[in-house]
């Protein structure tokens, strides 16, 4: 791979291998003008045309002198990039995603650059030079017109906003016919840094004599004597001051401030400034492992010698995070870079503060809550160096580390760390163990509960292990008790939807002033609406699923596609005003709550209540500094929270969870109730836990409250090995996915039989799904069940092959067909 058109003399023709942000099987190849033969370089960003209008920005894979074979090379437009914006190493990386994962390095590229990264082709409008002599124009086509005689152009999104409507085309299309407008593809940068004004003092005032003299000229106007005195005192050796800051602390106001601009004594610029929260202060701060941390730390070290990956099994609250801190330290003191993966970034604003405490400015925080410019900013810190760590959640692998020395997989557990839709679909875990080996770094996978792969491959010494069964500061793992739905509902004891236990549980914490979390691993109020008389339940129009009911809009939402309507109080089938709900979610907890114990206060945790940019953060603090007295929530309340002062922890329905259909449903199962209990006495005390359940003797449950993850993992790799799954085969599932249903059921058949002609006894289904509609798809699900043995590359390029030419027949071009390797 060349890096630079450096290596090739100034008048050779040179063409380059382009990734465009699309999902392409090939990359193309242009042609590279001689002006821009200096400025090419691998890993740049170019400006291209792809189609007959469409022009985008493509990055440059390779250079070379050979022109491609079957098509005339279109010319590259213009660089964008002073400097590369994509390392070698990632392109290595990107490669090695689209050959294990079965996508294309278009998927990859529009899945890890920052949209402020990737430019926009926008359709432009502007005004013919020549304009008709007479010409009927509308009223909306006259306001366009309007607009274009003051400031000569308008884009397409700004004609739907001008006009009040989305749908603009038809409009636009009369105004071209009639030769009045004429459009333009232009490439539009997304990324616009953030400008503020500061101030500076004129130099010829910087001289003693001069600035005396100006105090006795500013003498009659206080205001702007304020203005220069308050400069002098913030700016020090500074030179610009904030404008805004130095208006605050002078108070002398916008016109004071004004005149002395005119009269050149201040002189205010706009200047780039950083999006990212900084306040300049790095922080020492010093704290000692306990002897059983000391002890895995150098059992981790000692690991790292002869492996590199090791498995951290180590107890709720067993205190991960020091260690973390400290092999962070290690790797940062050579002067490499870290990342640091956390399941789901939001969740986890404690583990940042904790981490920012040690690490100050050198760290970095990357995820999906940031806003375009804020990720670009990032992506050019972490490429330049000036972020030695990052934190971020599974996307932030796909970052251009110069140096990675240490990478570190958080509750490497957690299913969120993996990429459903689109593509790429990565294991973002997995995706962390083979970037760490292209960097010759070192990887450490942290978790009470860890995956039955990753606890398997430290098993058979793939991984190295290192076990940490002691809570921080020898408290106690809290008090575990289940109790039997059916047994209270039998005795008349339930309380709504609490058992006397877990009610007098709540009750005795909130005397105490000790705080409480619930777990109900449903949203919503009901989660169905049912016709006591005919049966009917309201099901969403786009997909195969009931709708559920939010009582905060009043309305019946779907989960998969988000339509909704509004509620139903008369059956539309057969006119029955016997509708009852069924099922229960987070707010219909809270709502009983607030009945039960009106003086507590009452806080809600999941997807509906933190839509805004940081209201999951403003949640925790406020849970953290005690101004709620009990918090509901999803699963959101397992990952990675730690509060003082929670004594109790509810589960309020542990069946939901066991009785999913799927082979990991106990493993999960297990994680999920073990990780909601680790939240409980985190400090100085002992905490409960109260699991409700019906299956009250299930043997998951058993192993939760034994706190025995071995028994577990013993029980479930006995099933796995009966029935050949995972880590004993490798799954891939083929989703098959049509608007019409007989159109899909031919095409699902016609696939699976073309495979299991290759692939033979492999081949399952195909099946419908749990879901088997989403926004109006209909989906049939094909499922490669592959022994280890197999050469899994071999089957891999059987199946694209297979894949290709069933997509390439007539009757099944519209068909949609998503592979997912390794679907857990």
């Amino acid at each position: 791979m060349q890096i630079a058109a450096s290596d090739f003399s100034e008048r050779e023709t040179l063409f380059v291998e382009v990734v465009l942000p699309l999902s392409l099987a090939i990359n193309y190849t242009y042609r590279v003008p001689f002006e821009l033969n200096e400025v090419i370089a691998v890993g740049k960003r170019v400006v291209v045309q792809f189609g007959k209008h469409k022009i985008y920005t493509a990055l440059v894979k390779s250079i070379g002198t050979t022109p491609p074979e079957h098509y005339q090379a279109k010319y590259v437009i213009d660089v964008v990039d002073d400097y590369p914006v994509v390392t070698p190493k990632q392109f290595e990386f990107w490669e090695w995603i689209v050959s294990y994962y079965l996508c294309n390095e278009g998927d990859v590229m529009a899945a890890a650059l920052p949209t402020g990264l990737k430019l926009a082709s926008e359709t432009v409008l502007l005004l013919k030079e020549e304009q008709p002599e007479e010409v009927e124009l509308n009223d909306k086509e006259k306001l366009i017109l309007e607009v274009l005689q003051k400031q000569h152009r308008i884009s397409i999104d700004e004609v739907a906003s001008l006009l009040g409507q989305k749908t603009v085309y038809p409009i636009v299309n009369s105004l071209i016919a009639k030769e009045v407008i004429v459009a333009a593809e232009e490439v539009v940068d997304k990324y616009k840094p953030l400008l503020k004004s500061f101030v500076k003092l004129n130099v010829f005032y910087l001289e003693e004599e001069n600035l005396r003299q100006l105090f006795a000229q500013l003498e009659k106007a206080p205001k702007q004597l304020d203005a220069l005195l308050g400069y002098l005192k913030l700016s020090k050796d500074k030179g610009y001051i904030p404008k805004n800051q130095l208006i605050e602390e002078s108070g002398c106001g916008q016109a004071a401030l004004k005149a002395l601009t005119d009269k050149e004594i201040f002189y205010v610029e706009k200047r780039p400034v950083s999006r990212l929260s900084s306040d300049g202060e790095i922080f020492d701060v010093n704290f000692k492992l306990s002897e059983h941390q000391q002890a895995a730390l150098d059992q981790v070290n000692q690991q790292f010698e002869h492996k590199d990956v090791v498995l951290l099994h180590g107890v709720t609250a067993s205190g991960k995070t020091q260690l973390y801190i400290k092999l962070i330290e290690e790797a940062i003191a050579t002067g490499g870079q870290v990342l640091f993966l956390l399941p789901e970034i939001a969740l986890t604003t404690q583990i940042v503060a904790r981490i920012k405490l040690y690490f100050g400015n050198k760290i970095g925080v990357y995820h999906s809550k940031f806003n375009d410019n804020e990720r670009v900013e990032i992506w050019n810190k972490v490429l330049n160096g000036a972020y030695q760590v990052v934190l971020g959640a599974r996307s932030a692998v796909l970052l251009p580390f110069n140096d990675l020395r240490l990478v570190v997989v958080d509750e490497e557990h957690e299913n969120s760390y993996k990429q459903y839709d689109p593509a790429p679909r990565y294991q973002a875990r997995d995706a962390a163990v083979v970037l760490g080996h292209l960097h010759q770094a070192k990887v450490i996978l942290g978790s009470a509960t860890p995956s039955l792969e990753s606890y398997y491959n430290a098993k058979i010494e793939k991984y190295g292990l290192v076990e940490l069964n002691e809570r921080f500061g020898g408290v106690q793992l809290p008090l575990q008790e289940v109790v039997s739905i059916a047994e209270e509902t039998k005795r008349k004891k339930m309380v709504s939807y609490f058992t006397s236990v877990l009610a007098d549980d709540i009750a005795e914490a909130l005397e105490k002033k000790e705080q409480v979390i619930l777990f109900q691993n449903r949203r919503g109020y009901a989660t169905i609406l049912i016709c006591a008389t005919c049966g009917y339940a309201p099901k969403c129009v786009n997909c195969d699923v009931s709708l559920t009911y939010h009582k905060s809009s009043g309305k019946l939402h779907c989960h998969y596609c988000g339509y909704h309507q509004s509620s139903i109080n008369v059956c539309p089938a057969c006119g029955s005003v016997h509708v009852e709900q069924k099922g229960f979610g987070t707010e219909r907890i809270e709502e009983e709550l607030s009945l039960i114990f009106p003086d507590a206060k009452i806080a809600r945790l999941d997807l509906d209540s933190t839509r805004t940019k940081n209201g999951m953060q403003q949640i925790i603090s406020d849970f953290q500094e005690k101004k709620n007295d009990i918090l509901i929530g999803t699963q959101m309340v397992a990952k990675g929270l730690d509060f003082e002062n929670v004594s109790l922890i509810g589960v309020i329905n542990a069946d939901t969870l066991l009785n999913f259909p799927d082979f990991r449903a106990f493993e999960r199962s297990y994680q999920l109730l073990a990780q909601v209990a680790g939240r409980a006495g985190r400090r100085d005390k002992q905490g409960k836990v109260c699991i409700q359940a019906y299956a009250d003797d299930h043997r998951i449950i058993k192993q939760v409250i034994d706190n025995n993850y071995e028994q577990m993992y013993e029980d479930e790799l006995e099933e796995r090995r009966q029935f050949h799954y995972p880590p004993f085969s490798r799954l891939i599932f083929i989703n098959v996915k049509h608007k019409d249903a007989n159109v899909l059921n031919l095409a699902a058949q016609t696939l699976a039989n073309n495979l299991r002609a290759q692939l033979g006894k492999r081949v399952l289904g195909p099946e419908q799904p749990l879901v088997s509609r989403v926004r109006n798809y209909y989906i049939k699900q094909i499922i490669l069940k592959i022994e280890r043995t197999a050469a899994m590359q071999k089957v891999k390029t059987v199946l694209v092959d297979t894949i290709r030419d069933f997509n390439a027949q007539k009757d099944f071009r519209s068909v949609i067909t998503q592979i997912d390797v390794d679907p857990y």
